[in-house]
């Protein structure tokens, strides 16, 4: 490179020009691709580009635009025109350049098209009325002139708005002619014209097109004089004449008309036949022989004949416009070129349709454009040709069926046996296979090809979705002087369009704009790219899997996942911001990022802009625009990122309205201006990422899916199922789409390649034969020849390597060697293994599949049997050994395992748990399989209470007891055994007074106990807590009602409040009904519940919602003579939980004497508690306005309600000296600054607060470690203490981070890891379509971890911490949140201890359960069989929420993104002494500010 020696003065200069060309540029309005762009159309021959991250608000340094050039390259074959880019991969390098898209380089070889006559010449170019008024409506003309009916169902519906028309058609399209002439009292159509009522047929072809309109004299010019154009030139149109004097000059008896198919002359050369060559009249009657090749045209007859598209006039008799000669089009035959295959190595000798149309529609200087610059005519050829391909493709299918079978190898051996010596007797036959594009085997093999890509890579980082832009340079200065625009020419659209895709690929490959990525996939145009995953000799493999599909209005798109690097993740939000921004440029600066941003990245304008944008739904727009401002960009719990959106008044306009950054489309700028068209750009998620891929990859076209998977009904023959009609019913094919297909492009690829994996039960692997092999034969063939799986198997015996690899792991080390049938390490390359699809209904075969995706370097199938040294007898009951599978057995065998170490007490609390769990299918066999370990000490226990060693019960007495005490342990949970069918129930005389089990729980206090405790209580009240009571009883006494809010922060004695107006009510016998919004809450009140578990509050909202709770049950006898309701942490649900309960009470308490409509909940007193600082409801991608609007106090109810506050906090505990008094006022105070968003550099929603330095991790060699030291103290000798976890835990912003955490420090202790594996399977319900439950294999969902969900493979140690992650047994402290230890570990259930709560000390067995996770962004809802604890080193903020701590670590790898997570986070411990707050950035360097979401509305109308 040449380095320029530049004084200061000459720079001054440059740069003061500069400045001058920007400010000129940025008050044009003219578009971005030619006006802001210079001309680069060899870019693609200079260096890459390195703009990955978004420039600097200083830099008016912009990039140009990548343009492809223009198509100034001609085939050395054929003189096609085209772009350099279309180069054959192994000529780029070459001076003379050889192309694949025209000719197939030199394959093919067709006679040009001859210039058409100079009447349609000038009709297409003229730019008269009657020039424009032919093009205009080209396709009528067209269609009066044609001799055949298209059949196709013309996509009207798509034309009605104000984008460019498009073509597009749906069902299967053909082309029929009728009889010569028409029946009676019908018009003449089509052929008909040619024969019957010349005199008038002009006026008869207008009106056979429309009717009811005046005919114009335009067109009544242009139909004569395009009749005698066809006339003179056309064969057809001359034939058809003969046939009209023949008529005239005779009697029309039995006259029909003979479409010749055959041809003599070569098809390379010759296309213009003569009438002789193409028709014959034929008198009487006609040789059978004929019938099957030509098509015989009756006088009259009352149906239409369909045209065979392998017949060479197929395309002459519909488009005489196009081929005004009557050109032959395809014909079965057509040899390749005579300089092609010199050799004579080429199998195939003859070109296909494809390679014809491929052909055709190339763009030549010696050969005529009419065909192109047919505008929409050219769309229905185009989409016609496209049909005609696929419909030869389809009828081969149809035909050769039944010639291919496939069978089991030992069924063949079955038939043998039977003396069935054909195999046409045997095996099954294939309707439409996975080879076919579109098909439904094809959408379910790419589907489970994309997982099995997503299972090696991980899951992506970005999602971009680029669109076509029908305005590129490159695609105007093709049309330049043409008169035609881009949607004229949908192939030149597809073209260029694939063009800059590759490039964009490219780019990616080469780590531009985002960096180094492991893979990437694209959809609707969709790829997928996978790059740089580094296998262990640091080889760089590149993986890529590409679908293709097409908007409705039929331009291209592409859907694009990234698969980053784990160096060039986006860490934090300032790696987001560098890469992704949504917000709208300077336009002074960034003057041409500002033209691209106006002009293709703004949305709508939608809303109260636009009520009737097609995003409307339900009134508001379904993508959530406008988006509201945001200060700094925040990632959510879910991974889901919230963009930076500033209100800094900068506007764009779009349809006259002015839009700011909230109506901005998230953009890479790098990115925008080199492609210049719309290119989204976002930071994705797990949940997303799943989301995408089973959207675009499975579910394709839905009838599709479904028709592939109609099932047997009652073990009926299996029902025929037309898989092409069914596909011809519901494909829809547009003209860029089909000029696509045409071209052959890509729209599905993969790199490294998907291997599928057959495998089989053992001599039960497929066999392919033709059905007219002898059996003998066949078996010969295949006998002694090793399948993938046999070979997977000694390949393990010779390769101790492999033995730490699965089957499907085994291409990624090993290559298939097809010639000697055996697996060989390789030496370069890389593959992807994924084992073939079977049903779950296909019995061994699926277990089988499961075992492979699990074991390893086994040598038989006696090896996939064993698991832990023990042999099973079949693959289902392996499968069951490990934990994949889930029956009612799981559960008999886990009562019947922890019976050897505990009690009958504990084995009753097993079996409760399980009830209420609902995960037991027959409960009554479990019983029944279990009866004797659960009433084993129902004898010794009566006898001890009865103090009778000799007493004997009966065997049904003990029965009675046993279920007795289940049905109390049940009852104390809202439930009963009469829910269950079938299960026994305990006699009468053995359960008096448990029918009212629900209220005698709520009177059974002590009252003495109860009177002493208020009496304290009162004594040590301050006066804000005081006040509080005062009024609350009073209302309570006053039987007036009233509805109270406390409001204070963590610490001020909100629970104290509560038990104390608790025990004021008990102590006079009356009813409180405690219930808090979240299980560990609730365990801090006596006697508390969830309030969703105590009101039966609906887990779906709406604004219609009402308490599943009926008049005259016991609940709601219950809430009748309840005095007070009490609910904690309100602000945590959403205000329609309250709005539900308030309507459910006055349905409940209308009969009661305190009833009072007027007042909310009926006139019942409710006193709600907590505190808005804390963390709101969760509105899945809810805006900051839909969270705010979601909360109690934006409810109806609000104004009814009084709010007493609570200032003093008492959980900051007072130090010894004057100093330390004031360190807890200040801490305090700051504490209380953090939750109102007063600390910080901004008053309102994100803000960035620095850190209390008292409390702050300070930089060190390892600050991670000195965390952990700080929470966990000498961890390896106190981990045997249980007091040790109870009041100490590490908190974390999100699940990624709490997961890393626990796995850190369990890692560091001593004993032997258990690992435990989940049973996870797709919920069958209405939602998901018996595919769906096929497609989403349990290996997919393995994968998938969420909220609220244990994870797939669950390692446990004992004396490691746990949290549990659903409520279990309410009654004994076991909700969605207690945290445990582990005592005990066994195969079916885990023994722990509770730490928290109400039961402290309390041994609870726990075993697996079903947990069906609540992330509503996944497109389908699955079920998890699995313990139901995470380990708890750490938990997220949002878990920590309710409790009270005495030492915590606060660890901010990322920053909060919620409303007050960063105040729960800190106000969690009793003394600042005990908490440590660890910042990181995204380089792990330790900080000392981190982020702070308040929403400060939320406080406006609590005081």
């Amino acid at each position: 490179m040449d380095i320029v020696h530049v004084d200061s003065c000459t720079l001054l200069i440059m740069y003061c020009l500069l400045e001058i060309n920007a400010v000129i540029h940025a008050f044009d309005d003219t578009g971005v691709d030619s006006d802001y762009v210079h001309n680069s159309r060899t870019n693609e021959h200079e260096g890459p580009h390195q703009l990955s991250l978004v420039e600097s608000a200083e830099s008016i340094w912009e990039e140009d635009t990548w343009d492809a050039g223009d198509a100034i390259h001609h085939c050395m074959f054929c003189n096609s025109c085209m772009w350099e880019g279309e180069k054959l991969a192994k000529s780029r390098s070459s001076r003379i350049p050889r192309f694949g898209l025209c000719c197939m380089d030199g394959k093919v070889q067709l006679p040009l098209l001859t210039q058409v006559p100079a009447i349609l010449q000038d009709l297409h170019r003229g730019h008269d009325d009657k020039g424009r008024y032919f093009r205009k409506n080209i396709r009528k003309f067209n269609s009066m002139f044609a001799f055949t009916s298209m059949a196709g169902k013309v996509n009207r519906g798509i034309n009605n708005g104000t984008a460019p028309p498009t073509f597009s058609i749906n069902g299967q399209n053909y082309h029929s002619i009728g009889s010569l002439i028409p029946n009676n009292n019908e018009r003449p159509r089509f052929a008909q014209l040619y024969i019957y009522d010349t005199d008038n047929e002009v006026s008869n072809r207008i009106l056979a097109v429309r009717s009811g309109e005046i005919i114009n004299k335009l067109e009544t010019e242009i139909v004569s004089e395009l009749t005698k154009m066809l006339d003179m030139c056309n064969p057809l149109a001359k034939s058809f004449r003969f046939a009209r004097d023949r008529f005239a000059d005779s009697e029309p008896s039995e006259i029909k008309m003979r479409l010749i198919r055959k041809r003599e002359k070569d098809g390379r050369v010759y296309n213009l036949p003569t009438a002789s060559e193409v028709a014959i009249l034929i008198v009487g009657d006609i040789d059978d022989s004929i019938l099957d090749r030509d098509i015989i045209i009756q006088s009259t007859e009352n149906k239409l004949q369909r045209i065979d598209v392998l017949h060479p006039l197929y395309l002459a008799l519909q488009y005489p416009l196009i081929f005004p000669y009557g050109e032959d089009g395809f014909r079965t035959g057509i040899q390749t070129s005579t300089r092609y295959d010199l050799n004579g190595i080429k199998k195939r000798k003859t070109i296909s349709m494809r390679e014809f149309f491929s052909y055709r529609i190339q763009m030549r200087f010696n050969e005529s454009p009419i065909m192109l610059q047919s505008m929409r005519l050219f769309q229905q050829f185009l989409v016609d040709a496209y049909t005609m391909i696929e419909a030869e493709r389809l009828s081969f299918i149809r035909h050769n069926q039944p010639k291919l079978r496939v069978d089991k190898y030992i069924a063949l051996h079955e038939s043998l046996v039977r003396g069935e010596a054909s195999a046409v007797a045997t095996g099954q036959r294939i309707i439409l296979p996975s080879s076919f594009t579109g098909g439904p085997r094809y959408m379910f093999n790419n589907c489970k090809d994309a997982f099995a890509i997503c299972k090696y890579a991980g899951y992506p980082s970005f999602f971009i979705t680029i669109t076509c832009n029908p305005e590129w340079d490159e695609i105007k200065r093709s049309l330049k002087d043409t008169g035609l625009k881009a949607q004229d020419r949908p192939d030149i659209v597809s073209r260029i369009f694939n063009l800059k895709l590759g490039q964009l690929i490219a780019d990616f490959k080469h780590g531009q704009f985002f960096g180094k990525i492991t893979a990437c996939k694209f959809n609707e145009i969709y790829y997928v790219i996978h790059v740089s995953k580094l296998k262990p000799n640091n080889e760089l493999v590149s993986t890529d899997v590409c679908t293709v599909e097409f908007q409705k209005r039929g331009l291209p798109h592409a859907h694009i996942l990234l698969f980053m690097h784990p160096l060039s993740k986006p860490k934090s939000p300032d790696d987001i911001d560098k890469l992704i921004s949504a917000e709208i440029p300077d336009k002074i600066k960034r003057p041409k990022l500002y033209g691209a941003v106006e002009k293709y990245m703004v949305h709508g304008p939608c809303g109260r802009y636009n009520s009737k944008s097609p995003c409307m739904l339900n009134g508001r727009c379904s993508k959530y625009y406008p988006k509201p401002f945001r200060s700094r960009t925040m990632i959510d719990d879910g991974g889901f990122p919230k963009y930076k959106r500033m209100d800094n008044g900068r506007i764009v306009t779009k349809n006259n309205t002015a839009l700011d950054n909230s109506y901005i489309v998230p953009y890479n700028p790098s990115l925008l201006l080199k492609y210049g068209c719309h290119i989204n750009v976002e930071h994705t998620c797990q949940t997303s990422a799943i989301k995408y891929l089973f959207k675009y990859v499975h579910k394709g076209n839905d009838r599709v899916t479904a028709s592939f998977y109609q099932t047997n009904v009652d073990g009926e023959s299996e029902q025929v199922v037309d898989e092409i009609r069914n596909y011809y019913d519901c494909r829809y094919i547009s003209a860029c789409e089909a000029a696509w297909r045409i071209f052959g492009y890509d729209i599905q690829q993969k790199e490294p390649l998907v291997i599928r994996l057959p495998f089989h039960l053992p001599n039960e692997h497929p066999v392919i034969f033709r059905d007219y092999e002898n059996i003998v034969d066949v078996i010969d063939r295949v006998d002694g020849k090793l399948t993938k799986l046999l070979a997977w198997m000694l390949a393990n015996r010779l390769f101790p390597y492999g033995r730490t690899l699965t089957y499907s792991q085994f291409p990624n080390k090993f290559v298939w060697k097809d010639d000697i049938s055996m697996w060989m390490p390789r030496k370069q390359g890389f593959s992807i293994g994924r084992l073939s699809h079977v049903p779950r209904g296909n019995g061994e075969d699926y277990y089988l599949r499961l075992l492979l995706n699990i074991q390893k370097g086994c040598l038989s199938y006696v090896h996939l049997r064993t698991v832990n040294g023990v042999v099973y007898g079949s693959f289902k009951e392996a499968c069951y050994a490990l934990g994949l599978l889930q029956d009612d057995k799981e559960f008999i065998d886990a009562i019947i395992e922890a019976s050897t170490w505990a009690s009958g007490n504990y084995l009753r609390d097993l079996f409760v748990v399980l009830l209420l769990s609902n995960n037991v299918v027959r409960p009554e066999v479990v019983w029944e399989q279990c009866y004797h370990v659960l009433s084993e000490d129902i004898l010794f226990c009566h006898r001890k209470n009865m103090q009778c060693a000799d007493l004997e019960l009966s065997p049904e007495q003990i029965m009675n007891m046993t279920l007795a005490k289940i049905e109390d342990k049940l009852q104390g949970n809202g439930r009963s055994l009469k829910e269950f069918d079938k299960m026994p129930y305990p006699s009468s005389d053995v359960i008096d007074g448990l029918e009212d089990r629900l209220l005698l729980d709520e009177l059974n206090f002590d009252v003495d106990a109860l009177t002493k405790e208020l009496n304290n209580n009162l004594s040590n009240m301050n006066i804000g807590q005081r006040k509080a009571f005062d009024v609350i009883i009073q209302a309570v006494n006053g039987n007036a009602g009233g509805f109270f809010f406390v409001y204070g922060c963590g610490g001020t004695g909100k629970t104290y409040l509560y038990r104390t107006l608790s025990a004021a009510i008990r102590s006079k016998r009356g009813i409180v009904l405690n219930v808090a919004s979240s299980g560990i809450a609730s365990l801090l009140l006596p006697n508390g519940r969830t309030a969703h578990s105590r009101f039966k509050i609906p887990l779906e909202l709406t604004e219609d919602s009402v308490c599943c709770i009926k008049q005259g049950t016991s609940l709601a006898k219950l809430i009748c003579k309840a005095r007070l309701i009490i609910w904690d942490e309100a602000p945590m649900l959403n205000k329609l939980c309250y709005e539900a309960l308030d309507k459910c009470f006055r349905d409940i308490l209308s009969s009661e004497p305190y009833y009072n409509a007027e007042l909310p909940f009926g006139g019942k007193v409710v006193v709600l508690g907590g505190d808005f600082r804390q963390i709101l409801p969760v509105i899945p991608m809810g805006s900051r306005q839909d969270i705010v609007h979601s909360a109690i106090n934006a409810s109806y109810l609000w104004q009814h309600c009084t709010v007493l506050t609570l200032t003093v906090n008492m959980r900051l505990t007072i130090g010894p000296t004057d100093k330390a008094v004031d360190d807890v006022i200040e801490f305090s105070k700051w504490l209380l600054d953090i939750g109102d968003g007063l600390v910080g550099d901004s008053m309102d929603g994100e803000s960035e607060v620095h850190i209390h330095p008292d409390i702050l991790i300070h930089d060190s060699i390892r600050p991670f470690d000195d965390m952990v030291e700080f929470v966990y103290p000498n961890l390896l000798a106190n981990i045997t203490q249980p007091s040790y976890f109870k009041h100490r835990s590490i908190l974390g912003p999100t699940l990624e981070v709490v997961n890393e955490v626990n796995t850190l420090i369990m890692d560091r202790l001593e004993g032997d890891k258990k690992f435990y594996l989940s049973c996870d399977s797709l919920c069958v319900e209405e939602g998901n379509m018996e595919s769906d439950l096929d497609t989403i294999t349990p290996d997919v969902l393995n994968a998938i971890s969420c909220s609220g969900l244990p994870p797939h493979q669950l390692t446990l140690k004992v004396g490691v911490p746990v949290m549990l992650l659903r409520n279990i047994d309410q009654s004994n402290g076991l909700c969605n949140g207690t945290r445990l230890q582990v005592r005990k570990l066994g195969n079916h259930v885990v023994e722990c201890m509770t730490l928290t709560g109400n039961k402290v000390g309390q041994v609870v067995i726990i075993p697996r359960m079903d947990m069906i996770p609540t992330n509503q962004g996944l497109p389908f809802r699955f079920q998890r069989r699995q313990f139901p604890i995470i380990v708890s080193f750490a938990m997220t903020i949002n878990k920590s929420q309710g409790q009270t701590l005495t030492t915590v670590g606060l660890y901010l790898p990322r920053p909060v993104f919620s409303h007050g997570q960063l105040y729960v986070a800190l106000s969690r411990v009793k003394s600042k002494n005990g908490l440590r707050v660890l910042i990181q950035n995204n380089k792990c360097n330790v900080t000392t500010s981190t982020i702070n979401v308040v929403y400060r509305e939320i406080f406006e109308n609590i005081h």
